[in-house]
């Protein structure tokens, strides 16, 4: 340093010291890089270094998908009476493209020979492989293994797993291709056993991403058929010890099945039980997926909404799944061990109380503690403007109304039937008779949710639900009863970092003034605190 006008120095140097000298890293005939590896920020990188702009790679496989079915209809699109939407070519694009290759859509083909026909030419044609979802059944209407042998050779038509027995794979003009299910979920998991690892080694990769498999214990005892590999989707629990998986319901070819499944784990064709606690691996649909922080069960609202997006805006890196369904199911689903915490609205008639008795009664206590959340106003979910002029619960009789109701399940159908059984009373009438009367009342809508969308529909003049629903969708509503929305968490997962920063949010001032803001719900001196 220079002090002084005169020159410090602290140290020697040694001659040659900080001077690269040219070779000292790679030499004239030294491999850098070598062919056929994957280029990776670090190849890259090196790349830059040597001063080579340009290189010569090997282009990605091209991948052509399509889906198979009169049915379908492309996402975007007006959805006509008995139509669903095409699920697979998006969900197997978005897989194909994770194994390294090019993923291209051929969109829809109708279940006409002439036109699959067609399709399956301009697949192989310009394509490397294409990939076909539905149609590969033995029936009258799967079309797909007679046109591909009628323009090749089936190399395979059958395979011994559950779902997807009728998985096939075809070479057409040399090309491969390969039919999976139609159903979603049995598309997805088919596709990640049996075609991923090929395209991955068409792909330069090695056949299993290593990152997409997770090891877990089984949440609870499964069962499978014998004699076939059966694939069991399911969804994944952080719990003390490590990942828990439990088994998801609903079929392989409901959306609910797809949204809720993390991945899928395989029992061997000899197993018919696996037990609870067994270690097993899971194949997580998406290398980009991770096991949710904190799962949350229970009954949806909105002002859970308003709870979960202050906790994502707070701490953007926690990763939660809702599984939705009712007070009920999320006491039941606490006590599975397959969720964190669960929203519950439930009243006792005998002891005139929300939610703390059911905590005993579903075996909860000393393993779940109870919170206080708010109160919201459950009641009748009209059409904007009211057409039919509804006023209140006698109305429901009014010839030309008709209700739809909610399932039992929900808390504010006991609230509804605690009404009519006064209103039977005041007319000489049992409850029966008198729901007999009412048009719609045996039409049970599976969510508030729902029952909001069947009156924006205009297929009933009125609804039970949740006041803050029917603001949000500008309907109108007329209360009937003010119910508590508290919060039941598991104690031995209270401490996971997600589960107490839910807990922190719950009893925050924004979280109570943000409330305040949704027609239909309130905060009280309680929230945020545990009662029990």
């Amino acid at each position: 340093s220079l002090k002084g006008g005169a020159v410090e120095v602290y140290r020697a140097v040694h001659p040659g010291e900080n001077v690269a000298l040219a070779g000292s890293d790679l030499t004239v005939g030294e491999h850098s890089l070598r062919g056929g590896i994957l280029l990776t920020s670090r190849e890259i990188g090196v790349l830059a270094a040597l001063g080579i702009a340009e290189a010569p790679c090997y282009v990605k496989p091209k991948v052509y998908v399509a889906s198979t079915g009169g049915e379908l209809t492309e996402p975007g699109s007006p959805l006509a009476y008995g139509k669903i939407y095409d699920i697979n070519s998006y969900s197997l694009m978005a897989a194909v493209s994770e194994t390294g290759c090019q993923p291209v859509s051929l969109g829809v083909i109708p279940d006409d020979a002439e036109k699959l026909k067609g399709k399956i030419l301009e697949g192989v044609e310009k394509g490397d492989v294409l990939l076909v979802s539905g149609g590969t059944s033995a029936g009258a209407g799967d079309l797909l293994y007679r046109v591909a042998e009628s323009l090749g050779e089936i190399l395979f038509h059958g395979v011994s797993i559950k779902p997807g027995k009728p998985t096939l794979a075809a070479k057409v003009e040399g090309k491969p291709v390969l039919g999976l299910p139609g159903y979603p979920t049995s598309a997805l998991m088919v596709f990640h056993k049996l075609f991923s690892p090929i395209l991955r080694a068409m792909a330069g990769l090695p056949p299993e991403a290593v990152e997409g498999l997770v090891e877990a214990r089984t949440g609870e005892k499964m069962f499978s058929a014998q004699g076939r590999r059966e694939f069991i989707p399911v969804h994944l629990v952080e719990a003390e010890g490590g990942l828990l998986a439990f088994q998801v319901e609903g079929g392989s070819g409901a959306i609910t099945s797809l949204a809720d499944a993390d991945g899928f784990l395989e029992v061997p064709e000899n197993r018919t039980i696996l037990e609870a606690g067994e270690p097993v691996k899971v194949r997580l649909f998406s290398v980009k997926l991770s096991a949710p922080h904190m799962v949350v069960a229970g009954s949806p609202c909105p002002g859970l909404e308003v709870l979960l997006k202050l906790l994502k805006g707070k701490h953007p890196w926690i990763n939660f799944k809702m599984v939705a369904s009712s007070s009920t199911g999320g006491l039941a689903a606490l006590k599975r061990g397959l969720a964190d915490l669960a929203g519950i609205h439930l009243y006792d008639l005998e002891e005139k109380q929300y939610n703390l008795p059911f905590i005993k009664r579903y075996g909860l206590e000393g393993k779940a503690a109870l919170y206080r959340g708010y109160l919201r106003r459950v009641g009748f979910i009209l059409p904007k403007g009211n057409p039919k002029g509804f006023s209140g619960i006698k109305d429901l009789l009014k010839p030309g109304v008709t209700f739809v109701n909610l399932s039992r399940n929900f808390e504010a159908r006991t609230l509804l039937d605690i009404h009519l059984e006064k209103l039977a009373s005041e007319k000489g009438l049992k409850p029966e008779e008198l729901a007999l009367k009412i048009g719609g009342y045996s039409w049970e809508a599976r969510s508030p949710q729902a029952v909001v969308s069947i009156i924006l529909h205009g297929k009933a003049d009125v609804g039970l639900g949740v006041e803050a629903a029917a603001e949000l969708h500008g309907l109108d509503f007329i209360p009937l009863a003010v119910e508590n929305y508290d919060f039941a968490v598991r104690l031995d997962r209270a401490e996971k970092p997600a589960v107490k920063a839910f807990l922190e949010t719950l009893s925050s001032e924004e979280f109570k003034e943000s409330l305040k803001k949704v027609h239909g719900l309130q905060p009280t001196p309680q929230t945020g605190e545990r009662i029990c």
